[in-house]
């Protein structure tokens, strides 16, 4: 990076500085000359001249104080290593001039990406360098959280869906390592200072997936979002949602494996009942019995379109009720 820059990036990352100490705290430092209180702020090995709107004895004070803390910003010790960094980032903490000086000061560009949260059952520091591997320079980025949890922010390129990423991810370990992995994958952000949002969705995709004993190993937060809206709803309103459709049977149906695990298939398959006997190894009379048995039980004939919904939501409400 050349000096001018470098110089470029100071200044950048000083009125990002200043612009978050304004909706913190509401005090408005200028770069620029007006008549109020003067100081000088050391930034970067610069002095830079700024100023308050106000005067008197308060405004000196809360120039030092800005000077000090600014100063203070830039003492490297403060900063933590690149992986415990990117960690905090993925957490939501640290404002806006936090995460850019990661960008700046790792040369991470601020463009659209998304995030997984991977969960692998073994060997995870090895896992980790897999998937290092697996990213070519600039294409994303990766850290382990804890101890079987690593995760990855993977800069948008137009090659493949995140799915299909999450999917090579997948394959490579298993083939590289032995090693299984489960992930959730976030929504696509416009911009890296937004990923924490697609890491907490990634997050929450993992958890819904647990939650519904979903199969497969690569998960999206879109498949879920309908779950996570109804979370979000008071457990007593649940309650009176669950109520109101009046399904008298299902509390036997829901503690029934083998119907649960088939009324599943059998949504996942797009209500084809061939194509749900041959994925189950299932004569097809015995998965008509089971159906038949559903619809006894709820009233709700899931080989049609509009009592498939209602199936489909009757579980997600049984589950967050549990």
């Amino acid at each position: 990076m050349s000096g001018a820059e470098k110089k470029s990036n100071a200044e950048t990352e000083l009125k990002m500085i200043l612009n978050d100490i304004r909706e913190k705290t509401g005090t408005n430092v200028l770069l620029t000359p007006c008549d109020g209180t003067r100081f000088v702020i050391d930034y970067c090995g610069k002095s830079v001249e700024a100023w308050l709107e106000e005067t008197g004895e308060d405004a000196e004070r809360t120039a030092k104080l800005i000077g000090y803390l600014i100063g203070s910003v830039d003492l490297k010790q403060l900063l933590p290593d690149k992986n415990e960094y990117l960690k905090n980032i993925l957490l939501g903490e640290g404002s806006g001039w936090y995460v850019y000086r990661f960008l700046t000061k790792y040369n991470v560009p601020d463009a659209p990406c998304y995030a997984v949260d991977l969960h692998v059952d073994r060997r995870p520091s090895e896992s980790l360098s897999q998937i290092e591997s697996c990213l070519s320079d600039g294409e994303g980025l990766a850290v382990c959280m804890d101890e079987g949890r690593i995760a990855v922010v993977k800069f948008e390129d137009g090659a493949q869906t995140p799915v299909e990423f999450g999917s090579f991810l997948s394959q490579s370990l298993y083939e590289e390592l032995g090693v299984r992995a489960g992930m959730g994958i976030g929504c696509e952000v416009k911009s890296f200072t937004e990923i924490a949002r697609s890491y907490n969705q990634a997050a929450t995709a993992v958890r819904m997936s647990a939650l519904l004993h979903s199969k497969g190993n690569v998960h999206t937060y879109r498949e879920y979002l309908l779950i996570k809206m109804l979370e979000d709803v008071p457990e007593g309103r649940l309650k009176e949602y669950m109520e109101q459709f009046r399904v008298s049977g299902a509390k036997e149906i829901f503690s029934d494996e083998e119907i649960i695990g088939t009324a599943e298939e059998f949504l996942e398959n797009s209500l084809n009942i061939s194509e749900t006997s041959r994925n189950l190894f299932m004569h097809r009379n015995t998965l008509m019995y089971r159906l038949d048995k559903i619809e006894r039980l709820t009233g709700l004939n899931i080989r049609k379109f509009s009592d498939a919904v209602t199936f489909r939501i009757v579980t997600i409400l049984y589950k967050l009720l549990q």
